[in-house]
């Protein structure tokens, strides 16, 4: 008989684990002295010790793994377990694929947000946009619950998606209770589906600003950009677009102050400008 420090030597167990086991119902010793309550072990504990650390190596529960040693001695007869212990693995295999990719996603988020708080340039500037598919859904109802329709959308789209969601709005004033806007995600590969519209967006020369701060403070940077399109005679063309760089994430709210908006008004130039004769 070994004493259950020599038994952890022999096994390789520590004997927090080997007591833990006998609790467990795992590996009962081949004597327990009933004075001192110290734990004794044979060679069959020690066939069964170097079971429960194999199937411990391939990820079975101690559950599973008792209910095997309690009623199989072969491995031929333990096949069914086996062949369930497989499909669950690739399952989980699965699913951390798929935890794996909404981490990089998240992570790239972050790392391109965090550059342009770092190195953006938050004035009014002017580029070319490409056409993008996209896929949105239109509502009417209130700006604060943009949050809830693009998470609903981004679940429908999914695997999709393949830019920043945006908002499209095609009201020409501000309204409090039934704004009338277009969520929307870049995607690629998917087709129509139920409610959804799945639609090219149009490219052309926009007018933009990088908004930083909270999504309440927006009128300030919509003055901006406005001041700029008026000042330079462009004709603007709805919808206006807004982009959420940075916003609440799927984990934390966030802080509001870091928040990154990107405003685009399309612009064209007006009546006049084009019928203009250049200077000699």
């Amino acid at each position: 008989m070994f004493s259950i420090g020599q038994f952890s030597r022999i096994t390789g167990l520590t004997i927090k684990t080997i007591r833990l086991y006998h609790e467990k119902g795992l590996l009962a010793p081949g004597w327990v002295d009933e004075k001192t309550g110290y734990r004794y072990f044979d060679y069959r504990n020690v066939e069964q010790a170097q079971a429960i650390a194999y199937l411990r190596e391939l990820a079975f529960p101690l559950a599973e793994i008792k209910e095997i040693l309690d009623h199989f001695e072969e491995e031929a007869d333990i096949l069914t377990f086996l062949i369930k212990h497989r499909q669950g693995i690739r399952s989980r295999m699965e699913q951390l694929g798929k935890i794996a990719s909404s981490l990089d996603e998240i992570i790239q988020k972050e790392q391109e947000a965090k550059a342009m708080l770092e190195d953006g340039d938050f004035t009014v500037g002017e580029r070319e946009l490409e056409e993008i598919e996209v896929v949105g859904m239109r509502w009417k109802g209130r700006y604060a619950d943009t949050g809830k329709a693009l998470q609903q959308l981004g679940k429908l789209a999914g695997r999709h998606i393949r830019g920043k969601p945006m908002n499209l709005y095609y009201d020409a004033e501000y309204k409090e209770d039934d704004a009338d806007i277009e969520s929307c995600y870049p995607v690629a590969g998917m087709k129509q589906s139920g409610a959804l519209a799945l639609h090219r967006l149009p490219g052309g020369r926009c007018a933009y600003l990088v908004h930083k701060g909270p999504y309440e403070q927006l009128g300030r940077s919509y003055a901006k950009i406005m001041e700029y399109v008026q000042k330079r005679n462009y004709e603007t063309l709805s919808p206006v677009r807004e982009v959420y760089i940075k916003g609440p994430g799927m984990i934390f709210r966030g802080n509001p102050k870091k928040y990154l908006t990107e405003i685009q008004i399309m612009i064209s130039q007006s009546q006049e400008m084009r019928h203009e004769k250049p200077k000699a």
